[in-house]
């Protein structure tokens, strides 16, 4: 096996095309547990529980926390997906990583009473709106994720 530029040219070891990226050790000063969703499949009811990720003491390269947090929630279902313009109504939002959302907007306003029933679900009031379909955005620590006119004013 060999590696090989573009233009067919054979790339030895210390010719590498890479730059050194420094990759702090990182030392956990408090126990860290993760989110690990289940399910109807699994035969328990749907649902997350926290496992232990990192004990305190370990030590991890900054690049590994990075990517922890990378992944974007996505939203896969938008229920109900109309109701009145003067707000108010209960939404349910399912996707993925959605344990990390702080905010849910409906076009340029934010919804209320957010509750984050597990890592692949949540409720949220939908604000007053204009009549017409509006962008719902949900807004975590790994960034924000649009679903383009998610929520129809009636």
């Amino acid at each position: 096996m060999g590696l090989y530029k573009e233009d067919g040219t054979r790339i030895k070891k210390g010719a590498f095309p890479a730059t050194a990226v420094p990759d702090v050790p990182m030392r956990i000063t408090e126990d860290v547990y993760e989110t690990k969703a289940y399910g109807p499949g699994d035969g328990r009811p749907e649902g997350s529980r926290h496992h232990l990720l990192y004990q305190v003491g370990t030590v991890v390269p900054q690049s590994e926390i990075d990517r922890l947090f990378t992944p974007a929630a996505t939203i896969t279902a938008i229920t109900p997906a109309t109701g009145p313009a003067a707000g108010g109504t209960t939404v349910t939002i399912k996707g993925t990583r959605l344990d990390g959302v702080t905010t849910v907007s409906f076009g340029a306003a934010a919804g209320t009473e957010l509750k984050v029933v597990s890592a692949t679900e949540l409720r949220v009031k939908t604000p007053a709106g204009t009549a017409g379909a509006a962008n719902v955005v949900v807004a975590a620590d790994s960034g924000n994720v649009t679903k383009t006119a998610g929520f129809t004013y009636a």
